[in-house]
């Protein structure tokens, strides 16, 4: 339901009492409810206000009988650590001292008061259990809302390893207990609501002109004026004067008075009317909120906006700014370090095109008014699945695949469509009878290499022959609303060559995380890609960015070599769509800097973090390699490999990037090493720690087979032929995987303490001198002779140890788990060079350190089996160890629930009465890579029937969970397989 305008709230006859809980976080909802109140009020109702915000936000707007301030804190919000950085797991840990902790206490007393104020309508924004509280006392309640804290949440409990599940299911539940939700413009998804009420935007009026704002102000029309609103500035940062360029003043919003601002910077009263001063001002500088955004668009004011970290209501105000063509980015280095001109004369170059509704406080109290008074807005239908546990993992991911039907609004949609963007890759109309060969050819000479045949690499040459047609035609500009196409349309010089690699993602048939610890993997290159078009340049012909050219500026050095890069799908995985540095700044006087300041200067800004995968390549081929570059650099990458999918889509990037890279310098990388030296790039610029099964198989996979390695470091042992008869597919769980994140890499901790701690009992028998070494112990050890022990003492992976060993002995004497100090108290050191042991934590070591050594013989097993006799043993085999893996995975701790529903799934299809009649079809599934989410492994008979129960399997799990997973299926080449090509676009003459 859509409701666009209102004539105001009529009184009604009744007077009512309404409890309006707002939420601990920011500003920017006391001063939206502010508006709701005040019509409220106007109709001739009493509104109770519990807040924690200072009473001043209220009373400078209401001066009111019939408004009743109370100061309760009920949720905390996002914790910020400074004014842009949201520290996730302190926001769990403090939502959970808030409002879990004492949650019967709180229910008890808002009950109690709910019930004293003989409250009509409990009205949240966006409390939880406000709702719960209403349901409690049974009084009916709305939310009024653009985002819910069940969707932040979600993010940080994948980011803190699951360990706050329960915080984001008891807060759906609570949300699940309103009426509806007043559903406000820039949402997010929302799927803990029965049902849905759309308004305008609520803004707070305005009380002064801008001529009278300017004249209180003693501004006058000829001076540029930029208001900075980030609600506090960041830690650390100090203005200066000359961060302003010449006839600008900057009106500060929260300034800190222990500091004074220098000339040209106005301090700003803390209860100043900011709706006035924006209105007045020419553009403004801060940080993107609901406050922020909805202000600027409402008085067509242009707006820098740095990116916030984690806070996952940010895209889609984003969005919405830029689709009303109000916003501009500025990298949050350019912000700290002064270079704001480029960004504040590229704002007031804008012309700002909102023309929505502004009155959605006057509409939303009319409903509010109409709802307390007994209307019934909800329909009778309930939300079913959208409310269940899963719904709320697996329902609110920022990426957004083809299938998907989260609700959005209309102009996210139709910018997504305008740009044929579904998979985060520009894909170029084509006729179907069009030959690929015949596209690339009229549009570049292929001057080395060749496509392949493959159609994601002839629609990658394609966009790139539209940014070229796009960026000499002003008559295409509304086709590059996106900001990244706009950057990758001034990216390249079309004089000169350009080197494109393309590297696939991965799916991890058998060996995951057993990598690390020396398996056998086998691995399966999928269809999916990534591609890397790169191009250098002499520094005095390369075009340099606005921004980056003013940095130069600054300097007086003159030309020096840049690199620039920009990604595609930036849109719809909320990172910074490009990036640039100086190459200079890699170095460290006449050395490349270490690994560890590169792992920092990429972690500073999280929004920009992506290019160290991408820039990563440039440092590690200048460490290991002595490469100098002399030359600028630029690059483009565009990735259809889905994120966060255990897919290895960070790999793909990772070697598409340095197989471009190495291709337009002539340097010649073996595949071998161009997989460890990527591998290097996550491990050591990332901070992932990752084994190299992934880089290894996006370079030296083929399509159709698996590639078998010994992760011993690294050794390819061959190309496994996938039978004609077996089929393997993945399915996404919607559960967002991450190598770097806690559980993945406790986990391979625990596995090298394992090892440790087996070598080290080795090591004790042979000399029969440690005191830890009791009888019953050594009589185990009794018949071993000195070799096996001496093997055993020197064991250099894990996965060489033998499962019927590891029974016989080890598993007696490993500890369940141990905490990080007491092992480091006794052992030192764990021996893995890229995971770190935290003295608080406490670590699994059993379970971790038994799964390589299984998985390994499963691996084996796996492997001869693919080349015996076919048969429905041999099929029914091989599905068994991909179930033995999963439940391997979830003794570990790697599981999920998302996972485990659809390796269920599969169970129930091959049981049924239904495949047991057609000789059985699906015959097992594993969750892959590191766990904790992302994609499952499905084995099956290649037949028509088999795709079909996969698809089942997708509507059955949508139906359950209200996420239709993406299906992974189809292979690809490696990027050693595809090799490289030079291009050359081709003038055309008129």
């Amino acid at each position: 339901m859509r409701i666009e305008e209102s004539e105001g709230v009529s009184a009604s006859s009744k007077h009512l009492v309404f409890a309006y809980y707002i939420t601990g976080h920011g500003f920017g909802h006391a001063t939206r409810v502010v508006e709701v109140v005040r019509n409220l009020i106007l109709a001739g109702h009493d509104v109770h206000v519990v807040t924690g915000a200072p009473d001043f936000v209220f009373t400078s707007e209401i001066q009111s009988p019939r408004l009743f301030i109370r100061k309760v804190l009920l949720d905390c919000g996002a914790v910020q650590a400074d004014a842009l950085t949201v520290d996730r797991l302190a926001s769990l840990e403090k939502y959970s001292e808030t409002a879990v902790i004492p949650r019967q206490s709180i229910l008890a007393t808002e009950i109690k008061w709910l019930n004293s104020i003989k409250a009509d309508l409990v009205v949240s924004d966006v409390v939880p259990v406000a709702c719960r509280a209403a349901a409690d006392a049974g009084i009916r309640s709305v939310c009024v809302t653009n985002f819910s804290w069940d969707f932040i949440y979600a993010e940080y409990v994948m980011a803190a390893g699951y360990n706050h599940r329960s915080i984001v299911w008891q807060i759906a539940e609570d949300y699940s207990h309103c009426e509806f939700l007043i559903r406000l413009p820039g949402y997010c998804p929302m799927p803990a609501f029965r049902d849905v009420i759309d308004v305008p935007l609520v803004v707070r009026r305005l009380h002064k002109t801008r001529k009278e704002v300017r004249k209180e102000l003693g501004i006058t029309d000829d001076v540029k004026l930029v208001i900075l609103n980030f609600g506090g500035q960041p830690a650390g940062w100090k203005l200066k004067e000359e961060y302003l360029p010449s006839g600008w003043l900057c009106l500060v919003c929260g300034a800190s008075n222990e500091h004074e601002l220098p000339k040209r910077f106005i301090k700003l009263a803390k209860d100043a009317y900011t709706p006035d001063l924006i209105a007045a001002s020419d553009c403004m500088l801060g940080k993107i909120g609901y406050g922020t955004v909805s202000e600027a668009l409402a008085y067509k004011l242009p707006f820098v906006f740095v990116r916030r970290d984690y806070f996952n209501e940010e895209p889609f105000l984003r969005n919405m700014l830029e689709y009303y063509q109000s916003g501009v980015e500025m990298i949050r280095r350019d912000l700290l370090t002064g270079h704001w001109q480029p960004y504040l004369e590229h704002a007031i170059s804008l012309k700002p095109s909102y023309e929505g509704g502004i009155n959605g406080g006057e509409v939303a109290a009319h409903i509010l008014q109409e709802t307390a008074t007994g209307k019934n807005y909800a329909s009778d239908k309930l939300s079913g699945a959208r409310r269940l546990r899963d719904a709320i993992i697996l329902g609110y991911q920022l990426q957004r695949m083809p299938g998907r039907d989260i609700s959005i609004p209309e102009w996210y949609a139709v910018a997504e469509n305008e740009l044929s963007k579904s998979t985060g890759s520009p894909v170029a109309p084509r006729h179907e009878n069009e030959p690929s060969s015949r596209i690339c050819k009229e549009d570049f000479d292929i001057l080395h290499g060749d496509v392949q045949g493959l159609s994601d690499t002839t629609s990658f040459l394609k966009s790139l022959s539209e940014l070229d047609f796009f960026s000499d035609s002003e008559k295409n500009t509304e086709k590059l609303q996106m900001r990244e196409h706009k950057a990758a349309a001034g990216l390249f010089n079309w004089e000169e060559d350009i080197f494109v690699a393309r590297a696939p993602g991965r799916l991890d048939v058998m060996g995951g995380i057993a990598d690390y610890s020396g398996s056998l993997v086998l691995q399966m290159p999928i269809r999916e890609a990534c591609h890397a078009a790169v191009q250098r340049n002499r520094p005095s012909k390369h075009r340099l960015w606005k921004h980056a050219q003013a940095r130069q500026n600054a300097t007086e050095q003159g030309s020096i070599p840049v690199l620039q890069i920009v990604s595609y799908g930036s849109e719809l995985s909320n990172r910074g769509p490009t990036f640039d540095m100086d190459i200079s700044d890699f170095m460290d006087g006449d050395q490349p800097m270490s690994y560890e300041k590169a792992r920092k200067y990429f972690a500073q800004d999280p929004s920009q973090k992506w290019a160290a995968y991408v820039a990563g390549a440039i440092l590690v081929l200048m460490t290991e390699l002595g490469v100098r570059f002399k030359d600028s650099i630029s690059v483009l990458v565009s990735s259809a490999v889905p994120e966060g999918k255990g897919v290895s889509s960070s790999a793909s990037v990772e070697v598409a990037s340095m197989s471009a890279i190495a291709a337009a310098h002539g340097l010649n990388v073996s595949p071998r090493d161009m997989a460890l030296l990527c591998q290097k790039v996550e491990n050591h610029i990332v901070g992932a720690p990752c084994g190299v099964m992934d880089q290894m198989t996006s370079v030296c996979g083929e399509a159709n087979k698996l590639l078998a390695m010994v992760c011993q470091p690294a050794e390819v042992i061959g190309l496994v032929e996938i039978p004609t008869h077996i089929r393997f597919w993945g399915i996404d769980s919607g559960i967002r995987h991450s190598v770097g994140g806690a559980d993945y890499g406790s986990v391979r901790i625990g596995a090298f303490m394992g090892r440790t701690m087996i070598k080290a009992t080795a090591s004790a028998v042979l000399s029969r001198s440690s005191p830890d070494i009791n009888g019953s112990i050594l009589d185990e050890f009794e018949d071993d002779g000195v070799e096996l022990l001496r093997d055993e003492a020197s064991l250099d992976y894990l996965c060489n140890l033998p499962p019927h060993r590891y029974e016989a002995v080890y598993s007696k004497i490993l500890p369940e788990s141990i905490l990080g100090e007491a092992f480091l108290e006794k052992y030192s050191n764990h021996g893995d060079s890229v995971t770190v042991v935290d003295e608080k934590c406490t670590y699994g070591v059993r379970s971790p350190c038994k799964h390589p050594i299984y998985e390994n013989f499963r691996v084996k097993a796996f492997k001869a089996l693919l080349s015996s006799v076919t048969s429905d043993d041999q099929l029914t085999a091989l599905g068994e160890l991909l179930y033995q893996c999963h439940y391997s995975y979830s003794a570990c701790g790697l599981g999920s629930d998302g996972t485990d529903r659809l390796v269920r799934l599969v169970q129930e299809m091959q049981h049924s009465k239904s495949s047991k009649t057609d000789n059985g079809t699906l015959y097992g599934a594993k969750i892959t890579g590191g766990g904790s989410g992302g994609t499952v492994c499905v084995i099956g008979r290649n037949s028509l029937s088999s795709s079909q129960q996969v698809f089942e399997i997708q509507q059955r799990y949508k139906g359950a969970t209200g996420y239709l997973p993406f299906i992974f299926e189809g292979s690809s080449p490696g990027s050693a397989k595809f090799g490289y090509l030079r291009i050359r676009r081709r003038r055309t003459s008129f």
